[in-house]
C-alpha cells in the first residue's frame, strides 16, 4: 500500500475524531444535546447528514455492482428512492419537525408516537425499541461488511500479525473509528461528520465514472462495446414484480429512523424547504454517479481485460488502477465515509431507544441528563459489538442485508408515521398493529423465501407485502377501536 493513500486516509481519521471532540464541547451536557443537536442544526448539514446516513456503502458498493452485473435495467432501485426521498421530503419532514417539537418535546420517535397516542404509549416505545435495536444491528453490520470488504480487497497484508483477516481487520478498524465520535460527540458529531461524509462521497461520485470514461485513454471508453445484451436497457429482462421489487424501494424512506431523526432536528419548520432543496440535489447527483460508475466500470473492466470476482468492489478496483495513490486515498475515504456516516446515526439511534425508551422508562426514572448520556454511550458500543459478530461472515452480501434492514424499517415505521401525521382517525391501537404487522410480515416473508421465489418465478421485494399489510391493519383496527381512544390530533 502506498504511503500517500495510508496518508490521505489518516487525515480523513483524525478530521472526522476531530469533529466528534468539537462536538463533544458544544453540546453533550443533556439528552436534547446529545440525541437531537439541540434541534439546532442548519438546513444544508440536516438535509447532508440525512442524505449521506441513508446511502452508506450501498450507493458505493451494492448499487454499482448491481449495475455492474445487470446493466441500466438495476437502475429502477434509483429511480424508485429518489421518488420516495422526494415523497418523504414533502409529507413527512414538515409535519414531523412540527409535531414532535409540541407533543412533549420528543427527542426519539418512540417517544413521539408514545406522546400521539398516549393510551397505549408504553407499548409503542418497547415494540419500537425492539424493532429498531434489532433491524439496525442487521443494518450495521452491512455497513461493517462494507468496511471488511476495503480493507480485504485493498490493504491485503498491510497489519500481518494481529491473528485476524484483514477482512476482520476491516470491521474492527471501521467500528473502533466510528464508536470513537459517536459515543464523544453524539448527534451533533455525527450529523457535522456525516456532512463532511457526504461531500466527499459526491465529489468521488462524479469523479469516478468521469475518469473511468474520459480519462483513461485517447479514445475513451464505450458503454455499448459490453458484450452482455441489453446492457443499456432499462426493461432488459424486466418483469413485472422485479420492477414492482425496485421501485418500492422508495417505500422504505418514510420509515427509516435515522434518516427522518434529522428532520426533527432542523433549527425551525420553515427551513425544512430549503433543507429539501440541498438534499434532493445532492442525491440525484450522487444516485446519477453510482449508476454510471457501475457501467462505466463494467465497460473498462471488460476492455482491459480486468478481472473483478466480486462486482461490489469495482469502486475499490478503480480507485487503486486508475489515480495517483493520494487520490486514491481520497477515493477510500469516501468509501468509508459511506459506511460510517450510515454506521454512526443508526449506532445513535439504537442508542437513544436503549435509553429513552427503556433504561429510563424502566430502569432508571429518575436517571440525570449526565446518566443517560452515558448509559447511551455505552449502549453504542454494545450494538456495535452485535454488529460487528453478524458482519463477521465473509460471504455476506452489502446490498442483501441491506435490503432487508430496509425493508423491516419501511414495513413497520413507514405506514405507521406517514397516518401518525396526517390522519385524525388514527388510534393507539392501530398503531401497535401496524407496527407488529409490518415488522412480522417482512420477517416471515424472508423466512419463507418468497423475496427469492414468489408464486414459482421472480421473488417480490419484502416491503411491498409488509407495507401493504401494515397500512391496512392501522387503517382497520383504528376504525374498530375510535370510540373512547385517547389520541393527539394530527394534521
Amino acid at each position: 500500500m502506498e504511503t500517500a493513500t495510508l496518508l490521505s486516509l489518516a487525515l480523513y481519521f483524525v478530521l472526522m475524531i476531530a469533529i466528534g471532540l468539537y462536538a463533544w464541547r458544544k453540546s453533550t451536557a443533556d439528552s436534547e444535546g446529545y440525541l437531537l443537536a439541540g434541534r439546532n442544526l442548519p438546513p444544508s448539514v440536516a438535509a447532508l447528514s440525512a442524505g449521506a446516513s441513508d446511502m452508506s456503502g450501498w450507493l458505493l458498493l451494492g448499487l454499482p455492482g448491481a449495475l455492474y452485473a445487470a446493466g441500466l435495467v438495476e437502475a429502477w432501485i434509483g429511480i424508485g428512492l429518489f421518488a420516495g426521498a422526494v415523497a418523504n421530503w414533502f409529507i413527512v419532514a414538515p409535519r414531523l419537525r412540527k409535531q414532535t417539537e409540541e407533543l412533549g418535546n420528543a427527542l426519539t420517535i418512540p417517544q413521539f408516537l408514545a406522546n400521539r397516542f398516549p393510551d397505549k404509549a408504553i407499548a409503542l416505545r418497547v415494540i419500537c425499541a425492539v424493532v429498531i435495536v434489532m433491524f439496525f444491528t442487521v443494518y450495521t453490520a452491512a455497513g461493517l461488511v462494507g468496511g471488511g470488504k476495503l480493507f480485504e480487497t485493498a490493504f491485503a497484508g498491510m497489519l500481518p500479525g494481529l491473528g485476524m483477516s484483514d477482512y476482520m481487520l476491516g470491521i474492527v478498524i471501521t467500528a473502533g473509528i466510528v464508536l470513537a465520535y459517536t459515543m464523544v460527540g453524539g448527534f451533533l458529531a455525527v450529523s457535522l461528520t456525516d456532512f463532511v461524509q457526504g461531500i466527499i462521497m459526491m465529489i468521488a461520485l462524479v469523479l469516478m465514472p468521469l475518469v473511468v470514461m474520459y480519462g483513461s485513454g485517447d479514445a475513451g471508453i464505450s458503454l455499448s462495446d459490453v458484450a452482455q445484451p441489453g446492457f443499456l436497457s432499462l426493461t432488459e429482462g424486466l418483469t413485472a414484480l422485479g420492477f414492482i421489487s425496485a421501485v418500492t424501494w422508495g417505500l422504505g424512506y418514510f420509515g427509516q429512523p435515522h434518516i427522518i431523526v434529522r428532520f426533527m432536528a432542523i433549527d425551525t419548520v420553515e427551513k425544512v424547504a430549503r433543507a429539501r432543496t440541498y438534499g434532493l440535489s445532492w442525491m440525484a447527483i450522487s444516485l446519477v454517479g453510482a449508476v454510471g460508475m457501475g457501467l462505466a466500470g463494467r465497460a473498462y473492466a471488460e476492455q482491459n481485460g480486468v478481472v473483478v470476482e466480486d462486482p461490489e468492489t469495482i469502486f475499490i478496483i478503480l480507485s487503486e488502477l486508475l489515480f495517483h495513490p493520494l487520490i486514491t486515498g481520497f477515493l477510500f475515504a469516501a468509501l468509508l465515509a459511506a459506511i460510517m456516516s450510515t454506521i454512526s446515526s443508526q449506532l445513535l439511534v439504537s442508542s437513544s431507544s436503549l435509553t429513552e425508551d427503556f433504561y429510563r422508562l424502566f430502569l432508571r426514572k429518575e436517571a440525570s441528563e449526565r446518566e443517560a448520556v452515558n448509559v447511551g454511550r455505552v449502549c453504542v458500543a454494545l450494538v456495535a459489538i452485535a454488529a460487528m459478530v453478524i458482519a463477521s461472515n465473509p460471504d455476506s452480501q452489502v446490498l442483501g442485508l441491506v435490503s432487508n434492514a430496509w425493508a423491516g424499517f419501511g414495513a413497520a415505521f413507514g405506514p405507521l408515521i406517514i397516518l401518525a401525521l396526517t390522519w385524525r382517525g388514527m388510534t393507539g391501537t392501530g398503531a401497535v398493529a401496524g407496527l407488529v404487522t409490518g415488522a412480522l410480515v417482512v420477517g416471515l416473508w424472508i423466512a419463507l423465501g418468497l423475496n427469492a421465489d414468489f408464486i414459482g418465478g421472480q421473488g417480490l421485494y419484502e416491503i411491498v407485502p409488509g407495507f401493504i399489510a401494515a397500512w391496512i391493519a392501522i387503517v382497520v383496527l383504528s376504525k374498530a377501536t375510535r370510540n373512547g381512544a385517547v389520541a393527539a390530533p394530527a394534521e
